[in-house]
């Protein structure tokens, strides 16, 4: 009998014991709740390093890939005031982030809903079921850092030229899951 390994790649400042604990590379996907359980997670158990690799580009949001498992991504992203994402889904993975510092804003919708939107401050998080449209911008005048997780991960990205563009009838519904927690909940 053989011993089957799932392969990791993390990043080369974040191999800690606890990071491998935390992304449990034997689990093939991950709910909504348990992506920002881990955001939060390491949002939190790693704050002194992810700040201390942490970059500001004024060009472009910077970001760079914290660990890849066959069930999830992890993600630390920047943003300068003003800088933002367009309006995407994330190809019908599961999603989550946890602001780090500074604050964000999104705007969201799922296929046949509503535009919503809110500010999230650092600390605050949130989880999303697939097939979530997004925007997220920083629209204050502080810089922002976020840490993001996504299951099944690499799954491509679709772009829109704005959330009302979401077609209707894409795979999932506006009753999809999402979860907006304030920081201490």
């Amino acid at each position: 009998m053989t011993a089957s390994t799932t392969p990791v790649d993390i990043h080369p400042e974040f191999d800690l014991p606890r990071l491998r604990d935390l992304i449990a590379p034997e689990r093939p996907l991950w709910t909504a709740s348990e992506l920002r359980d881990l955001t939060t997670t390491v949002a939190t158990d790693l704050a002194a390093p992810l700040l201390g690799v942490l970059r500001f580009e004024p060009r472009q949001r910077w970001w760079t890939r914290l660990a890849l498992t066959g069930g999830v991504e992890l993600w630390l992203l920047s943003w300068l005031p003003g800088q933002g994402t367009e309006p995407h889904d994330h190809g019908g993975a599961s999603g989550a982030f946890t602001v780090l510092l500074g604050e964000l804003t999104e705007d969201y919708r799922y296929p046949g809903g509503p535009i919503r939107g809110h500010r999230l401050g650092a600390g605050s998080r949130l989880g999303f079921g697939p097939y979530r449209a997004h925007q997220v911008r920083n629209l204050g005048t502080e810089r922002a850092a976020s840490v993001h997780a996504y299951s099944p991960p690499l799954l491509p990205v679709r772009e829109y030229a704005s959330l009302a563009d979401v077609p209707a009838d894409s795979a999932g519904t506006a009753a999809s899951s999402t979860a907006v927690v304030a920081a201490g909940d």
